[in-house]
């Protein structure tokens, strides 16, 4: 195992990295993926491995009302998390995964009395995001894809807010300073989108909307989408390989500090 590699989870072979993984490999990060879906375990640690990606997917992050998870990997892959936090692993969960990430801390996943959100959208940053190492080069109103039912209604303790919108206040968090969670989604391409509308018709249909209204008006965002997170996916890609010079987080208390003159 090379260890300049990330590992990449695909819950769901309908949501996989796409162009998300083009912008990691193009930023130097050479990507593992493991589908559990089909069958592949995962590690017990994450030693040889430079970050944790974990994508979306069509399950629920959270148990059935039998207590049954969302996926049977999903207790082992919340405990992957829960050390990738711990060790300051570099990680990044999109949708699903951030939700997972969530409630691996503490937090809470349910279901949205607000309905879904589906199609293009705007976040819009918090303060918070200003002193963040991904965050604070993503403009204030950033365009992403949304596609969700599900939303995290707590955050994990001590994890910060990155990005919210009216209707689901917590698009984007970070915990610790070394791992992030987005609600949203920045990885798809147009036929992406078409394969989700064509197998979600019933979500497009609860919101009133037109199913090819939804592609081409998510088509249209792909290059702003592009414009915004190619360069987010970069700098998470250098913060991996150790080469992005901002890293730490002022008073963060858990990164490097450099000594103050004189001392």
């Amino acid at each position: 195992m090379s260890v300049a590699t990330a590992l990449v989870i695909e819950n769901d072979p309908t949501d996989d990295l796409r162009r998300l993984g083009e912008w990691l490999t193009e930023a130097g990060l050479e990507l593992t993926v493991l589908r559990p879906h089909a069958g592949d375990e995962l590690p017990e640690t994450l030693d040889d491995y430079l970050a944790l990606i974990v994508l979306g997917g069509d399950q629920n992050a959270y148990p059935d009302a039998e207590g049954v998870p969302g996926a049977p990997w999903f207790p082992a892959l919340e405990g992957l998390l829960r050390k990738a936090v711990r060790h300051r692993v570099p990680t990044l969960g999109v949708c699903l995964g951030g939700q997972l990430l969530a409630s691996a801390h503490g937090g809470l996943v349910e279901r949205s009395t607000s309905g879904p959100e589906i199609g293009p959208g705007l976040v819009g940053k918090r303060d918070a995001a200003d002193t963040d190492p991904l965050f604070k080069w993503v403009p204030l109103l950033p365009d992403v894809v949304q596609w969700h039912r599900d939303e995290i209604t707590e955050l994990p303790l001590r994890s910060v807010l990155l990005a919210a919108s009216s209707r689901y206040p917590h698009q984007a968090f970070r915990l610790g300073d070394r791992a992030w969670g987005l609600q949203f989604h920045i990885e798809c391409d147009a036929a992406m989108i078409e394969q989700w509308a064509a197998s979600d018709r019933a979500a497009i249909d609860e919101l009133g909307y037109d199913a090819e209204a939804v592609v081409f008006a998510t088509a249209d965002i792909l290059p702003d989408v592009e414009e915004v997170w190619q360069p987010f996916a970069a700098r998470f890609a250098s913060l991996a390989l150790g080469t992005l010079p901002d890293a730490d987080i002022p008073g963060s208390g858990t990164g490097r500090t450099l000594p103050l003159l004189g001392q």
